[in-house]
Order: C-alpha cells, then sequence, then structure tokens
C-alpha cells in the first residue's frame, strides 16, 4: 500500500480545503497530493514525486524552500517567546524590529504598519480605516471602494467583494453595496483593437471618472488596485495607465490602496510595485512575501496623511477599535525578520527581475509562431502565456485548454498555475530561481501545449 493512502482517505473525510470542487475530492474523483518537502524551487509529495514549483505555493515562497535561517529564527522566538498580544502599546522585540524593516524598505510618504495574519484580513482592516478615516473628517457619506473588474484582493465579506471574479462572487451573496466595479487594465482583451495602449489606459481612465461622476464623487471613498493583476491573469498594466488614474483619484479627493500581497518585497524585481510604477500609495496590503509564507503574517501600510487623521481619531474618541488576537504574533514576525535579511542578502530582488526577464523572453521565443498562442506578459517573475482559438478569439471555456496544459507540465514535473476566467498559464517562481531551471520550465510548458493543442 502506498504511503499516501492512508492520508488520502481521511484527507477526503475530513478535509475541507479551499477552491476546491468539493464533491469531486470527496469522491475520490481528484487526487490527492501531500506534499512531504521543499528545497529550493522543489517540492516533492510523499510518494516521493519530486516537483519544480514555478508559482510558489501561491506566488508567496519568494525566498525558495527550506531556508534554515528562517526555520531557526521561528523555533527561537517560540521557544523565547511563542505569543503574545499588541494590544494597548504592547509589542514584542521581533514585532518592533519587522515594523522597522517594513517601514525602511517603504515607499516615501508610509507611516506605520499594522499587522495581521492574511491578505484578505490586511484589505478588511484598510476598508475599515478608510471608513474610520472620512468619519473623523466629517464625510459620512464618502464609503464606497472602487474596485476592477478580475482584480483579486480576498475571500471574505468586503475582500471578496472586492475581488473581480465570478468564482469568488456566485452564490456567496456578494458583492456589497458598498463596493463597485470599473474596467480591468486588460489590454490583450480590449474592445476596440485599433486603440494604443496609451490611448487604452486614457479610455480605462475615462471611464473611471465617468463611474464616479455617476455615484457622486462625495461617495466614493478609495480605489484599490494591484500593481500587476495577479489572480485575474497576470496583467501588467498598459502604458500611462497608472499615471491617468491617479489623476482621476487626485481630482475627487479618493484615497489609494494598493495591494502588494503579490508584489511587495521583490517579485518585479523592485522592492515594491508602488515605487515600480510610480504610485503614491494612501494604503499599501503586504502579505505573502512579508515572511515568504514560512508563517502567516500581512501588513497595512499606512501613509503620513491618513496616520495623521487616525491619530486625531483617537484624541477625539479614545482608543481605535480595531484589532486581531494574533496581530504581530511574534513567530510570525521572527519569519518576517529573517526573511527580509535573507533577501537582501542573497540579493534577491534583482535575481527575480533578472530571472523574470529571461523567463518571458525564453516562452516567448518557445512558443513564438504556435497559431493558438494569444500573448505572452509579464513583468519580474509574473509571467503568463494566454492561448485563444485565433486573433482575439478566446476558446470556449467548456474546453478547459489552460488546465489540460497545467495537468500536462505537472505530468513533466513542473507546477505552473491554470489561472481563472481563461485559457492562461501563470508562472510565479521562488526568487532564487536560476536560468536551468527556468530552460525546465519553458521546456515543459512547450511540450504540454504541443501535446493538448498540436
Amino acid at each position: 500500500m502506498l504511503t499516501n493512502d492512508t492520508i488520502a482517505a481521511w484527507d477526503r473525510d475530513n478535509f475541507f480545503h479551499p477552491s476546491t470542487h468539493l464533491a469531486a475530492h470527496a469522491r475520490g474523483d481528484t487526487p490527492s497530493r501531500v506534499i512531504k518537502t521543499g528545497s529550493g524551487v522543489h517540492i516533492q509529495d510523499r510518494d516521493g514525486r519530486k516537483l519544480l514549483d514555478a508559482f510558489a505555493g501561491l506566488y508567496c515562497v519568494n525566498v525558495g524552500y527550506g531556508r534554515p535561517e528562517i526555520a531557526t529564527a521561528t523555533a527561537d522566538q517560540a521557544r523565547e517567546l511563542a505569543y503574545y498580544h499588541a494590544y494597548v502599546g504592547h509589542g514584542t522585540e521581533a514585532s518592533i524590529t519587522l515594523a522597522k524593516m517594513v517601514m525602511d524598505r517603504a515607499p516615501a510618504g508610509m507611516s506605520k504598519v499594522y499587522f495581521g495574519l492574511s491578505g484578505s484580513d490586511a484589505n478588511e482592516t484598510n476598508i475599515k480605516l478608510v471608513w474610520y478615516y472620512n468619519n473623523i473628517l466629517g464625510r459620512p457619506e464618502k464609503k464606497k471602494i472602487i474596485s476592477r473588474w478580475r482584480g483579486y484582493h480576498g475571500s471574505g465579506l468586503m475582500t471578496g467583494s472586492l475581488t473581480g471574479l465570478e468564482l469568488f462572487h456566485k452564490k456567496f451573496d456578494l458583492p456589497l453595496s458598498q463596493v463597485i466595479h470599473t474596467d480591468a487594465p486588460y489590454y490583450f482583451r480590449r474592445d476596440d483593437e485599433a486603440l494604443s495602449e496609451e490611448q487604452f489606459s486614457a479610455r480605462c481612465a475615462e471611464r473611471l471618472e465617468a463611474l464616479i461622476l455617476e455615484q457622486g464623487p462625495d461617495t466614493i471613498a478609495a480605489f484599490i488596485g494591484e500593481p500587476v493583476l495577479g489572480t485575474g491573469g497576470i496583467v501588467p498594466p498598459p502604458a500611462g495607465y497608472w499615471a491617468a488614474i491617479q489623476a482621476v483619484l487626485r481630482k475627487y479627493d479618493i484615497l489609494l490602496i494598493v495591494d502588494e500581497v503579490v508584489t511587495g518585497f521583490g517579485r518585479l524585481g523592485s522592492m515594491f510595485g508602488s515605487d515600480h510604477y510610480g504610485l503614491t500609495p494612501d494604503f499599501i496590503t503586504i502579505a505573502k512575501g512579508l515572511t515568504s509564507a514560512y508563517a502567516p503574517l500581512s501588513g497595512s501600510i499606512v501613509s503620513d496623511r491618513v496616520w495623521r487623521v487616525l491619530e486625531q481619531g483617537t484624541d477625539e474618541n479614545g482608543p481605535i477599535g480595531h484589532g486581531w488576537t494574533y496581530s504581530a504574533h511574534p513567530i510570525g514576525a521572527a519569519a518576517g525578520v529573517a526573511n527580509l535579511a535573507l533577501i537582501d542578502q542573497l540579493g534577491l530582488v534583482d535575481n527575480a527581475g533578472a530571472m523574470g526577464a529571461y523567463l518571458k523572453q525564453s516562452l516567448t521565443e518557445a512558443l513564438a509562431g504556435h497559431p493558438h498562442l494569444g500573448e505572452v506578459r509579464g513583468e519580474g517573475l509574473m509571467c503568463a502565456v494566454e492561448l485563444a482559438e485565433g486573433p482575439r478569439k478566446l476558446f470556449d471555456p467548456a474546453r478547459k485548454i489552460g488546465p489540460a496544459i497545467a495537468a500536462k507540465m505537472a505530468e513533466r514535473g513542473v507546477i505552473a498555475r491554470a489561472m481563472p476566467q481563461g485559457d492562461i498559464i501563470g508562472y510565479a517562481p521562488p526568487f532564487c530561481i536560476t536560468r536551468a531551471e527556468i530552460d525546465t520550465v519553458v521546456a515543459a510548458t512547450k511540450d504540454a501545449v504541443t501535446e493538448v493543442l498540436g
């Protein structure tokens, strides 16, 4: 009997998996993959099968698997002090040190970082603080949040509403009424093929302004966006996009929440996507890259102008009524300190930029001329291959081309991700990936595309 058999049965009988076809998994129609170990860019399951993880878990194991520096830091912290809360001014050396390290790396104009556990709770924190901010300023009607179709911002009630993907809304009674959506900056799928990137960006900004005017500028509190669309297809912004969007937000005094859960701490080859694209955020959401997922931890970085209003609010109303039991958890903070130090020591931000460029170039060359290649796109170590029936004509979703290609890649020992709402293969490997390992990823992609599509 295989080692996995008993564990697989327990899995089907007891474990409620996120983002999973529950009935198929419980029936055993889909396999259980029980991961046992990891090293560098590779993981290995309980049956000894080794896989190159070209998606870094969920874009999160940025320094790679098996780093003893982070394991030692978390173990040492657990032995010294496994937990204490951060309420009423309490802290630990780890949480205070990490806050300093985060702010040393944050874009100009940012003031403080509030620590949570996940990107979802960090964005919930951001929305509460946006509402608090406007109440303190005497603007109780300024509460709506504009997000974008195909954006991903979490799976909670507000964050699931902010997420602009059908799967996260369907049958959950989402989105909530405080959230409205505007166009995704998805140049490949533009309505008018004749538009240049700059013209398309201008149109996105025009449509955003029209939406604001339709809703009433005095009702719009904030706009939230990822520097590069992540789960919605790994879509970098077209030329001029962020400059055009920020001009509209400034015109109507609308706060900007930059969701850097994926891009923060180096994935684009820059420490933050905000600096990469010239953004001036009021809030920055961080999570995955903060600890490289060695422990759960997230953060909401607030700007100087927001912080001044939060201080005013507590002078007027007493202590701020927001907190999580595990805010600034010392074990997560210790992992974050070790992780950020390791990123610096190993030069991983620069490597992410260099290897990301090589990955995009190699995929482009390997798939050039394929009749079903729609586009290869990416920025830093975020890359995607979109397949299409023909020029700007998408496949019938029922054919599930993307999942079929991802499955064939897994048979070849490489994990990539079939992205939702399209036939899109996504790549976001650990920052420590080498050119030889990228060659393995590209060869598996080309062979899988050929097997599925000819």
